[in-house]
């Protein structure tokens, strides 16, 4: 059992800045997740700590050792790569058998762990064909194996299902899980797919241009995100925003952006800002505003229902079929905004068609134009 922690780690390449005072604290036994886009610095993390890359600076640290002068082999860490990394020439016992082998470990010591390790990843059945005669998701688990077989104290995942068939990476998804659970190491997972990150992490690390936007459980980034990159990166489909500006006047703030079916004179609606985000507003100094609200938060009105919260006016653009789900995009003069769980048997998700549609004040994510928040808690 072992904790992980970096301090102000920071990479450079001449002039490009690959991570820039990134800290980061795993509790031992966590499952943490970095999730980002390419180029973000979430590889290079991984690489600093398996010492891999040597960090311009900062410090890392496993359990209460500073291990920045370590090289790889004493640092006891285990990494798992994106394309398996197998030796083609060894079968799959020998494989998995190759880093006890290295540390000259007794031969009935390895024989007892690589059939331990091959029964918990069930490929014993596997132990005496090469990788090209097993699968991709075979293949992932005898790196796997080959990684968990010399009991290490930290467990690196460098996107380690990304060329696996969406079903097989569902699938291991949850057997990585279980596995991590059962033998309790502390594991640091990186990936672009954010499915991947909320389903199996205990907290995941928003990364963007080598930057740890924000920290904590799957459940708090996506229901408070710290700022527009976290919200739009996290949920499916993504976020909603919408450009205003705000209208002051002496008892009440108002929004005032496009508004209306394409061609027709909606643009340039004025809204009542409600009470409660009113309060939030009154001492914002910016003239611009962004406003963000989540598919699922968004109704569709019939034309004389009553609703409590902001109402806008679009024209149905695009219906997206997903057998249990169906996602409308409604054109609100030059934006869109999408909107999810939809019927699309309702004659007013027409192509073409005006509707009228609903959002939850309660519901509503506000950010300055930089891309900060500017509320609290929803």
């Amino acid at each position: 059992m072992t904790t992980l922690r970096v301090k102000d780690l920071t990479k450079r390449y001449g002039n490009v800045t690959a991570l820039e005072k990134f800290s980061l604290e795993i509790s031992s036994g966590e499952f943490m997740v970095l999730l980002g886009p390419s180029g973000c610095g979430k590889t290079t993390v991984i690489r600093c700590i398996a010492g891999l890359t040597n960090p311009t600076d900062g410090e890392i640290y496993i359990g209460n050792e500073l291990v920045n002068d370590l090289p790889p082999k004493d640092r006891d860490v285990a990494m798992v790569f994106q394309n398996y990394s197998l030796y083609p020439h060894m079968n799959v016992y020998d494989n998995i058998a190759f880093p006890l082998k290295m540390r000259k470990t007794e031969r009935r010591e390895i024989v007892e762990r690589v059939a331990n390790i091959a029964e918990l990843l069930n490929i014993d059945h596997l132990l005496n064909r090469k990788p090209r005669e097993i699968s991709g998701g075979q293949m992932q688990r005898v790196a796997l194996g080959r990684a968990l077989v010399r009991k290490p104290r930290i467990f690196l995942m460098d996107e380690p299902l990304s060329n696996l068939d969406a079903k097989l990476r569902t699938d291991m998804r949850v057997e990585i899980k279980k596995l991590q659970r059962k033998l309790q190491i502390t594991t640091l997972y990186i990936t672009h797919d954010q499915v991947e990150a909320m389903s199996m992490a205990d907290n995941i690390g928003v990364m963007d241009s080598g930057k740890l936007q924000q920290l904590c459980n799957p459940d708090e980034i996506y229901n408070n995100p710290a700022n527009k990159f976290v919200a739009s990166f996290i949920g499916m489909p993504p976020m909603n925003f919408l450009e205003c500006n705000l209208v002051r006047q002496p008892s009440q703030i108002f929004f005032t952006f496009a508004s209306g079916s394409r061609g027709t004179t909606h643009s340039n609606v004025m809204l009542k800002v409600p009470d409660t985000l009113s309060d939030r507003l009154c001492n914002f100094k910016e003239q611009t505003i962004i406003l963000g609200v989540r598919p699922k938060d968004v109704q569709i009105l019939k034309r004389d229902q009553d609703f409590e919260g902001l109402k806008l006016i679009g024209e149905v653009s695009f219906m997206e079929m997903l057998g249990d789900e169906s996602i409308a995009e409604v054109r609100l003069d030059e934006d869109s905004i999408k909107i999810s769980n939809v019927d699309p048997k309702s004659e007013n998700m027409t192509i073409g068609n005006e509707v009228r549609l609903g959002i939850n004040q309660n519901k509503v994510y506000l950010f300055t134009k930089a891309g900060n928040r500017i509320m609290g808690e929803n």
